[in-house]
């Protein structure tokens, strides 16, 4: 199978390109190498530089690589910047979806699995958080996905578009053999930039909110390795083109969450030396829990994650980190 995996030159679209390799697929990636790296791909691996805010550029990527279907990453996902830069956020996220959507819709009207997130849940009632959970985002970035959510089942309703959407909860990690990693322009991962300060590029640890309603006051997460994500984009995918039923919705994550007070634990554990930390105000935005129900994927496609343990995730991502210090241009 040809897959065109947009987004798939940035940290979770490289990992899936990967996994896709592996899986025996062929993979053309679409970045506009905003915040992705050519050096993250294979060398078989077909880039076209594109963006998705210029729709005929879109439709001759389509045409040209004539794929068997899309996986979409491609956004903005800052979620501290989304409040403070909703539009940028409407427009790339949003618009940009509608433009990919339509260019498949008029070009080659294939299946296609989109990259969804936690966070248009909110701040929802029930833990864990099952699919048809109430949507109630805190944040621009929340909204933005939610919306593509809805522009999808339209296309589904209106023009038969075969969709998946993937909600996903905190992402984390690094390929086992550290050849690729997390490496964003703007670092806002907790993970990440408690590796980096251990590394000596920042200064301390911030605690944004100590009084969340969570066994030690700050946040809790439901942290799933990028590998682990990688592999339910490869089932999800395989699965649609396979004729499975359309318009599902599925959380991927372990089930359990860790608050941030025991990632930076399990942090100093694995670099051996304890951190600075300072306490701070909560984050606009910022839920104080999100874990994921994973009890359909797992049921329905076999989902099963290998990384369930923080300090092996952990570790993943400090090996690559302690060997990529300034990332890929290490």
């Amino acid at each position: 199978m040809h897959l065109m995996v947009v987004g798939g030159a940035g940290y979770i679209g490289s990992h899936t390109v990967r996994q896709l390799l592996g899986a025996g697929h062929r993979v053309t990636v679409l970045d506009n190498l905003s915040s992705g790296h050519r050096e993250a791909l294979p060398g078989e691996v077909a880039l076209i530089v594109a963006d998705l805010l210029d729709p005929p550029a879109l439709r001759a990527a389509l045409q040209s690589a004539q794929p068997d279907a899309v996986i979409h990453f491609a956004a903005l996902i800052e979620v501290s910047e989304s409040m403070r830069s909703p539009g940028r956020y409407y427009q790339n996220n949003v618009t940009g979806s509608l433009n990919l959507f339509q260019a498949i819709v008029d070009t080659r009207k294939v299946p296609i699995v989109f990259s969804s997130t936690a966070a248009v849940y909110g701040e929802a009632g029930a833990a864990p958080i099952p699919e048809d959970a109430a949507k109630a985002p805190t944040s621009s970035y929340g909204h933005s996905k939610l919306m593509v959510e809805q522009i999808l089942r339209d296309f589904g309703v209106a023009h038969g578009l075969p969709y998946t959407v993937l909600r996903y909860f905190n992402v984390c990690g690094a390929a086992p053999d550290h050849t690729i990693g997390e490496d964003h322009p703007n670092k806002t991962h907790l993970i990440e930039l408690a590796l980096l300060t251990a590394l000596g590029q920042r200064q301390k640890m911030f605690v944004n909110g100590t009084d969340y309603p969570t066994p030690d006051g700050s946040c809790v997460r439901d942290y799933v390795h990028v590998m682990d994500l990688a592999d339910a984009h490869v089932l999800a995918i395989q699965a649609l083109v396979g004729g499975a039923a359309s318009a599902q919705a599925y959380n991927v994550g372990l089930g359990h969450g860790f608050s941030v007070r025991q990632v930076l634990d399990a942090v100093d554990e694995v670099v051996g030396t304890p951190l600075t930390r300072e306490e701070g105000p909560r984050r606009p935005g910022d839920p104080p829990s999100l874990v994921a129900d994973p009890g359909k994927i797992m049921a329905e496609l076999k989902f099963a994650p290998r990384f369930t343990d923080l300090g092996e995730i952990v570790k993943t991502a400090w090996d690559w980190h302690r060997t990529h210090p300034h990332g890929f241009e290490s």
